[in-house]
């Protein structure tokens, strides 16, 4: 076994936490020292509610990543847990004629991963990201790591960025 095979599985057990393709992507943009700080949680963490009580952490500091259909065109939305999407203000932003909520294959499609476990970044398609200024109340948020039950640290201004992430007002504001 070679020294590169070596580190390679001294570091899986640290690797297994996050998906592959995820892990992949963080490495890929320097961030590789962040693998080890994902956490995976026995039960899951699809909704933001369940990954902000396996956490530990307030709702809002959860980060969900939204796929939306605009004009048939993906768009991924960065939003807080504790908040809602309006998706009229998504349709404004955009220019867009229609804008829904993305059909189970086409989030699979754009992003290679299932809903409930889609990351801020490292998707297979490069899509349009719309990221609500709502996440930036907090020192860190809790992003899910490519799978329905890892989630990983970052604060809120690199995660936008990593995301390639326009700062935008998407939440519902409540009546």
């Amino acid at each position: 076994m070679t020294a590169a095979d070596e580190s390679t599985s001294a570091n899986a057990p640290e690797e297994s936490a996050a998906h592959p393709r995820f892990a992949e992507a963080l490495r890929e943009l320097g961030l590789g020292d962040l693998i080890p700080r994902v956490r995976r949680f026995p039960d899951a963490t699809r909704t933001a509610a369940e990954a902000a009580a396996a956490v530990g952490c307030e709702l809002s500091q959860i980060c969900k990543s939204l796929i939306f259909a605009a004009d048939g065109v993906p768009v991924l939305v960065l939003m807080d847990g504790a908040s809602r999407v309006d998706v009229e203000l998504v349709r404004r932003e955009l220019g867009a004629a229609k804008v829904t909520r993305a059909k189970v294959e086409l989030v699979r499609e754009t992003t290679g991963y299932a809903i409930g476990g889609v990351p801020p970044f490292g998707h297979r398609s490069k899509t349009r990201v719309l990221a609500d200024r709502s996440l930036l109340d907090h020192d860190t948020v809790w992003a899910a790591a490519g799978t329905p039950y890892a989630v990983f640290p970052m604060d809120p201004k690199t995660l936008i960025a990593h995301a390639g992430g326009t700062l935008v007002d998407v939440r519902e504001q409540s009546r």
